[in-house]
C-alpha cells in the first residue's frame, strides 16, 4: 500500500468504507425483514410514541402517574383510530361502487378521445371488480392461510399497541438504557444521536397527521361544494395518502379530478382539479415550512427513493416507514456533521492561542 499515491489509497480506504456500511445495511435489513413479526411492531410503536408523546407528557404534568397516564393515552389512541378506520371504512363502503363507476365512466370518456390508451384504461376499469372476485375466491379457497394472515396481523397490532404503552411509561429511563449501552467515552454523542433521530420522526408524525387532516378537509370542502358524488369517501382517501408523501397525494387526487370528470363533466373536473392544486400548493408553501419547520428537511428525489427501496422491501408497509426513517437517519447525520464542524471550528482557534501562549514564555 505505501508504494500506492496518496489519492489512490484515500480512494481505496473510501471504497472499504464505503463496502462495509454498505455490507452492514444489507445485513440489517435481511435481519429486518427475517424478523419482520417483532421488527414491524416495534417501528410502528416507535411512530406511535412519536406522536402521542406530547399528549403523555401533558397527563404527567398534570400528576397523573405514569402508567397510568401511559394506559389513558393507549385507550384515547384506541378510540381516536378506531373512530377514524369506522369513519374511512363507513365512507368508502357507501362510496365505492359510485367512485368505481365514475372511474369506469371516465375510462370510457378517455377511450373515445384517445383510441387505445383509453381502451386499455377502460378494460382496466371493467375488469376491476372480476379481479376482485377472483382475488376473494383465491383467498376463499385458502381459508387457513387467510386465517392466519389475520391473526398474525392482529397480534402484531396488539403487540404494537403494548409497546406503546411501555414505550410511553418508560420514556423517562430512555436516556439512561441510551447512555448505558453506548460505548465509553461516546455516551453524549449517541445520546445526542438518539435525540436527534427521535425528535425528527416525532416532527414528521405530528407534522404529516395535522397536514394530512387539513388536507382531506380542504378537499372533501371543495368536491362537497362541486357536488361531486363520494366526496367524503375522496377525503378519506386523501386522508390516508397523505401519509405516503407525493405518490399518496397525486394518486388520491387524480382519483377525485376523474370522479369529477365522469359524473360532472370537463368543467367541474377542471374545478376539482384546481381544489386539489390549490391544496397542494398550501400544502407545500405555507403547511409544510409552518408544521414542519423543525423536522429534517429532505429533497424530493430523496424521498421517492426512500419510497421505492420501501415498497421494494416491505410493500404498502415499507411505503410508509421508509421515509420517517429516513428522517431519523437524516437527524442522525446532520447531528454528526455539526458535531464535526464544532469540533473543528475549537481546534482551529485553540491552535492560534496555544501558539501565542509559547511565544509569550
Amino acid at each position: 500500500m505505501s508504494l500506492l499515491p496518496g489519492p489512490v489509497r484515500r480512494f481505496a480506504a473510501w471504497c472499504a468504507v464505503v463496502l462495509l456500511a454498505s455490507g452492514v445495511a444489507y445485513v440489517a435489513i435481511r435481519l429486518c425483514v427475517e424478523l419482520r413479526t417483532a421488527v414491524t411492531p416495534a417501528l410502528l410503536a416507535l411512530l406511535g410514541t412519536a406522536l402521542l408523546r406530547p399528549l403523555h407528557r401533558r397527563l404527567v404534568k398534570a400528576h397523573v402517574q405514569r402508567s397510568l397516564a401511559a394506559g389513558l393515552t393507549c385507550v384515547a389512541v384506541l378510540a381516536v383510530v378506531g373512530g377514524a378506520v369506522y369513519i374511512v371504512v363507513s365512507a368508502l363502503v357507501e362510496t365505492g361502487d359510485q367512485i368505481v363507476t365514475s372511474l369506469r365512466d371516465a375510462a370510457k370518456g378517455i377511450a373515445e378521445h384517445f383510441g387505445a390508451a383509453g381502451t386499455s384504461l377502460d378494460d382496466l376499469a371493467s375488469n376491476a371488480r372480476e379481479l376482485l372476485g377472483k382475488f376473494g375466491g383465491t383467498a376463499a379457497s385458502g381459508v387457513v392461510t387467510g386465517i392466519s394472515v389475520v391473526g398474525e396481523m392482529l397480534a402484531m397490532a396488539v403487540l404494537a399497541l403494548l409497546l406503546v404503552f411501555f414505550f410511553l411509561r418508560d420514556s423517562d429511563r430512555a436516556t439512561g438504557t441510551v447512555r448505558a449501552l453506548a460505548p465509553p467515552g461516546a455516551a453524549d454523542t449517541v445520546e445526542a444521536m438518539a435525540r436527534r433521530a427521535f425528535g425528527a420522526v416525532e416532527g414528521f408524525m405530528r407534522g404529516t397527521t395535522l397536514i394530512a387532516l387539513i388536507d382531506a378537509v380542504c378537499i372533501t370542502v371543495g368536491l362537497l361544494v362541486l357536488r361531486v358524488p363520494g366526496a367524503v369517501g375522496l377525503g378519506a382517501l386523501v386522508f390516508v395518502g397523505a401519509y405516503i408523501p407525493y405518490l399518496g397525494a397525486f394518486l388520491s387526487g387524480a382519483v377525485a379530478v376523474l370522479v369529477a370528470l365522469a359524473d360532472r363533466g370537463f368543467v367541474i373536473a377542471l374545478w376539482a382539479l384546481g381544489v386539489v392544486l390549490a391544496v397542494q400548493v398550501l400544502e407545500g408553501h405555507v403547511l409544510q415550512p409552518m408544521v414542519q419547520s423543525r423536522t429534517v428537511q429532505m429533497h424530493p428525489a430523496v424521498v421517492l427513493l426512500a419510497l421505492t427501496a420501501g415498497a421494494s422491501v416491505a410493500g404498502i408497509l415499507g411505503m410508509l416507514l421508509a421515509v420517517p426513517l429516513t428522517a431519523a437517519a437524516f437527524g442522525i447525520v446532520h447531528e454528526l456533521q455539526g458535531r464535526y464542524e464544532a469540533a473543528g471550528t475549537s481546534g482551529r482557534t485553540a491552535g492560534p492561542e496555544s501558539s501565542s501562549g509559547s511565544a509569550d514564555s
